[in-house]
């Protein structure tokens, strides 16, 4: 079975410290025979101040943190699968985007990325707003990863958990995995994380990979951590709490997929709904 590390971090303002902390995590999960790396949503940089984080991403910072990433997975020979980073995009608005490097043992140059679909444009009762559309602009594809160590891999970040239609269409391709990597609030952590996580694997009939952050961050935010495996029956498998950053790891069975799908064979049974 092959085994998988998630990295719960309590990413800051500084992408040096946390392109450190995941090179760091992805050295340690090599000793510990892991095959893939996961991380949280904005691993490399978590700053709510637009024009500090905007003074990087417009002089591409973000490039040479790819690059370092990509040199990481092929020199320690594990895949790491980035949560997300703010990046430009080819249109030359901001994307929040995932990216998934091999580790072939040579540095990927253009690793296989997913732009962020749903926004963050909410408002909760305890006074925290959040606007994610005024700086970034919405993916529009849907993004597997064919091969990795885990099968097929979905990806997602964060706020499209709670969009069934992406998971839908994940679903129809098969994933074997799907990667929620976060930073999802407290309030609206304590109140829906795992039920969604669980959810969203028992609809797809595959494993949930969500590393998350955890804490109270530099830009001021705090975040409910939880790092979450969950299998395919809807079994949480790991959960790395609430309280600090930490590497977990998790033994995935494959097996597990077909053994569930023959049970209950949503997917197979699965129809169109009437407009």
């Amino acid at each position: 079975m092959p085994k998988i590390a998630l990295l719960q971090m309590t990413s800051g303002i500084d992408p040096e410290a946390n392109g450190a902390a995941i090179e760091a995590a992805a050295k340690r999960a090599v000793g510990e025979g892991a095959k893939i790396l996961f991380t949280p949503e904005m691993s490399i940089l978590l700053d709510r101040d637009r024009k500090r984080a905007g003074s990087w991403i417009e002089r591409d910072g973000w490039r040479e943190a790819t690059r370092k990433l990509a040199d990481c997975a092929a020199e320690h020979r594990i895949d790491i699968a980035l949560g997300s980073m703010p990046v430009r995009a080819e249109s030359g608005a901001w994307a929040n985007r995932s990216m998934y490097f091999s580790g072939g043992g040579e540095s990927q140059e253009l690793p296989v990325a997913y732009d962020k679909i749903h926004m963050f444009d909410v408002q909760l009762a305890n006074g925290e707003t959040w606007r994610e559309s005024s700086a970034y602009e919405a993916g529009r594809q849907v993004v597997t990863v064919e091969g990795t160590p885990l099968g097929r891999l979905g990806l997602t970040i964060c706020y499209d958990l709670r969009f069934p239609g992406l998971f839908d269409q994940l679903g129809r391709r098969h994933c074997d995995v799907i990667a929620i990597p976060a930073a999802f609030t407290v309030p609206t952590g304590a109140a829906h994380w795992h039920v969604l996580l669980r959810a969203r694997a028992i609809e797809a009939s595959a494993f949930v990979v969500a590393a998350a952050q955890v804490g109270m961050h530099e830009d001021g935010r705090e975040t409910y951590g939880h790092s979450l495996v969950v299998d395919p029956w809807g079994e949480v498998l790991l959960d790395l709490g609430g309280e600090e950053p930490g590497l977990g790891f998790c033994e995935i069975d494959l097996a597990r997929i077909e053994e569930v799908r023959a049970q209950l064979p949503s997917l197979a049974n699965r129809r169109e709904i009437p407009k």
